[in-house]
């Protein structure tokens, strides 16, 4: 468990589902010398908001701009070597695509899938790839205004 001064300290993660009205937008990354899938996501910023982070990382991993329509949900997860991830998902709307921008070193290239292909899809990076789709596709779309930085 990581602790910062004696206190719970997770990775504070983003991710982003973003859908065209039939598919959702994945990345296919090479993690650890595997090739996974995962949707748009990283880490907070310092200096940034968690709705920020989101469009940022979407934008790095995709070359795709894109609007935040909901926050779909809060994830916390233990990955199987330990490190503990709290992760933000939001669902959001492609505005733009930028197909010559050169995307983070660890991105292969980024896909658009049916969602229903992700339940057990064997290359998930982690359950929560498919989680945070089903939960989205069950209307989990709550208010943006529920994050607030103050």
């Amino acid at each position: 468990m990581p602790l910062v001064d004696g206190r719970w300290a997770p990775h504070v993660t983003v991710a982003t589902i973003v859908s065209d009205g039939r598919r959702v937008l994945l990345v296919s990354e090479s993690i650890d010398g595997r090739s996974v899938l995962n949707q748009p996501a990283g880490h907070l910023e310092s200096g940034e908001s968690l709705a920020q982070a989101a469009v940022r990382e979407t934008l790095e991993e995709t070359g795709w701009e894109v609007e935040l329509t909901a926050l779909v949900g809060l994830y916390q997860w233990q990955a199987p070597n330990g490190s503990e991830f709290l992760r933000v998902a939001f669902a959001a709307r492609p505005l733009r695509h930028h197909p010559q921008r050169p995307l983070d070193a660890a991105i292969e290239h980024a896909l658009w899938l049916d969602p229903a292909e992700l339940a057990n899809h064997p290359r998930l990076r982690s359950p929560l790839v498919a989680r945070c789709v089903a939960d989205w596709q069950a209307g989990r779309h709550y208010p943006l205004s529920v994050l607030e930085v103050v």
